[in-house]
């Protein structure tokens, strides 16, 4: 409960890196170049899937999913930060506040899950190869994706709408770049345990849980790639997963960095750093990763230029 003394905040300041003013216009000019790829890289992804039959497949189809996801991260987070690299004070109101919390937590979470839901897909092409078709049928997959950004969506109305319980009346400076839980938590002045709980419980399910459902899918293709006799069928089954190997390590190496430590802790300069690394690097590299080290894409995107310049 708010006292009578205690002024209700309606509206936050995002730090951003004031504290460094000397670094503005080379962050601007990094964030902005940054924000052009990963929105130019996943809508091409996107174009190239939906216009190219050869890419009609599960995998491709998912990989469809993860570029609106990226999209959607992206874009909840760089404008504000931009804005907030342009001018000297960067305020968000408390309603702007809760819809980014949202639809960052709605993408990012979702994300996690279309992972391990790539990295079961994986697993049947490579080790159930003759029933790949009947295994990952369109109606599966579809239902699948459904499932991912529904369970996603009620993930993030869950702890956006546990932050809207909060009191929150000074100081109103988030110690970030946007808006995110734990900074958001310390600004409180009512009780968060019901937060703390429900934030651990999401680490570990989606930071714990489909990481081992991960690690075991990838732990069953490496098995069955050294179990094949032909070296050019190693090669073969290796690079239908690489690009998605890479993708997983990047995303997963910076989740455990920003959310995987006490409370107690936290640190505003690592948080940025790390933030920086799932919220926009690895938008930015996905597209880049699926583009470079993928043939049909890159097959697909040689007849989708000559198509567009006709």
């Amino acid at each position: 409960m708010v006292s009578p003394n205690q002024t209700v905040v309606t509206e936050f300041v995002l730090q951003g890196f004031s504290e460094h003013p000397s670094l503005r216009l080379f962050l601007m000019g990094c964030f902005l170049s940054l924000y052009t790829v990963a929105l130019m890289g996943n809508m091409v992804i996107i174009a190239l899937i939906t216009s190219s039959t050869g890419l009609h497949s599960p995998m491709y189809f998912f990989l469809c999913n993860l570029a609106t996801m990226d999209i959607i991260c992206t874009s909840s987070v760089l404008p504000k930060a931009l804005v907030g690299l342009l001018y000297e004070e960067n305020t968000i109101s408390f309603k702007g506040c809760m819809a980014q919390l949202f639809f960052l937590l709605w993408s990012g979470s979702s994300e996690v899950l279309l992972l391990t839901v790539m990295a079961y897909d994986r697993y049947v092409a490579i080790c159930c190869p003759l029933h790949y078709s009947s295994r990952m049928s369109p109606q599966l997959c579809a239902a699948l994706a459904v499932a991912v950004w529904s369970i996603c969506a009620v993930n993030a109305s869950v702890h956006t709408g546990l932050m809207t319980q909060l009191s929150f009346c000074g100081p109103k400076v988030i110690t970030h770049f946007f808006c995110e839980i734990p900074p958001l938590l310390l600004l409180s002045c009512s009780p968060t345990y019901v937060n703390s709980v429900m934030t651990l419980v999401a680490d570990a399910f989606y930071g714990g849980i489909n990481f081992l459902l991960t690690l075991l899918s990838y732990g069953c293709i490496i098995a069955s790639i050294l179990h094949m006799r032909s070296a050019e069928g190693k090669r073969k089954a290796f690079s239908t997963c690489s690009s998605h190997l890479i993708v997983v390590s990047v995303y997963y190496s910076s989740l455990f960095c920003a959310y995987i430590s006490p409370a107690s802790s936290y640190s505003p300069e690592r948080s940025k750093f790390t933030s920086f690394f799932y919220s926009v690097l690895s938008p930015t590299l996905n597209p880049l990763i699926y583009t470079l080290r993928n043939k049909d894409v890159k097959l697909a995107l040689r007849r989708l230029l000559p198509s567009l310049s006709n």
